[in-house]
């Protein structure tokens, strides 16, 4: 398309919005316009196919700050008729010359250079928008996959149903890609994009690749060890053994039973957790006391007062 032809088009007319439009009034009336002419929509209809171009191609240029300025630009300077296309003279006969008012204004290059740089050269078919949604899977789900089945309705275009394949390990807010599922384009649809939003597990947390889960033990079990069965997101049952002695908050690590990736395992790590009765009686609280006087020459506190007093 010639330069002529570019800067004595009045996209503003176009797509019949005022010259002090902001971004989002054209954005609004753009996407009006486009329903309303979207190809699919109108199929067989050239005028209305030729509309629907020129729309396109002035919310290319308005929908662009650099570009709309460049364009408001030589538009100003043209309804001023302070240049006219080059009729094959020299400056200064017939007029003021083209290229040099361009000059002036742009800082160097020829008309064909700048009408180039603001209208990214030869228009030829543009790709479909690409579209984006979101879609909110369980916490299991998000460790080992799952699949989504969809429903996406497009601007103008008829609702479709969308598959996606969700791979296992993906975190919460991750986006999944799905390549020519996007807007319908004359050079092809573009591209799909999902976010995902994971819910949360009552039990399970995630550290990275590695799952965690706070596990409540008895005073006993932790006094005196134990072997314990717990869960897992894969419903079997795995046993950790607790030491005698263990301590309130120590954490332990069942190998491979973490998210699996198809170049990393995780770990499940266990922090366990001492549950002290709200309500002793009877013969467990006369064990308890004679526990008090067997072991009342252990001091627990005396490193930590001695840390205190330092």
């Amino acid at each position: 398309m010639a330069a002529k032809d570019l800067y004595e088009k009045d996209f503003y007319k176009i797509l019949g919005v005022p010259k002090n439009a902001t971004s989002t009034d054209i954005k609004k009336k753009y996407r009006t316009l486009a329903r309303e002419l979207h190809p699919d929509k109108n199929k067989g209809d050239k005028k209305l196919e030729e509309q629907f171009k020129a729309v396109s191609e002035a919310n290319d240029i308005l929908s662009d700050e650099k570009k709309r300025a460049e364009y408001d630009e030589a538009r100003s300077l043209f309804e001023r008729g302070g240049f006219r296309a080059p009729q094959g003279g020299h400056p200064g006969q017939g007029g003021q010359n083209f290229n040099g008012d361009f000059n002036d204004i742009f800082g160097g290059g020829s008309s064909q250079d700048i009408f180039a740089n603001l209208f990214g050269g030869r228009r030829g078919p543009r790709k479909g928008q690409d579209l984006q949604t979101e879609s909110t899977i369980s916490f299991r789900e998000s460790i080992f996959g799952t699949t989504l089945d969809l429903r996406l309705s497009t601007d103008g275009g008829a609702a479709q149903n969308i598959t996606a394949r969700v791979p296992a390990g993906v975190n919460d807010g991750a986006k999944i890609r799905l390549k020519g599922k996007g807007a319908p384009g004359e050079a092809g649809p573009g591209d799909l994009f999902i976010q995902l939003h994971v819910k949360p597990h009552p039990i399970f947390t995630r550290k990275g690749e590695h799952l965690a889960i706070t596990l409540p033990v008895t005073f006993v079990e932790a006094a005196l060890g134990a072997d314990i069965k717990i869960p897992t997101l894969s419903d079997e049952e795995v046993t950790v053994r607790l030491s005698p002695g263990t301590s309130n908050g120590r954490v332990l690590r069942v190998k491979g039973r973490g998210v699996k990736k198809p170049t990393t395992t995780g770990d499940l790590l266990v922090t366990v957790e001492v549950q002290v009765p709200r309500h002793v009686e009877g013969s467990a609280k006369r064990a308890l006391e004679e526990f008090a006087v067997a072991t009342s020459h252990e001091d627990v506190r005396s490193e930590f007062n001695s840390k205190a007093s330092s």
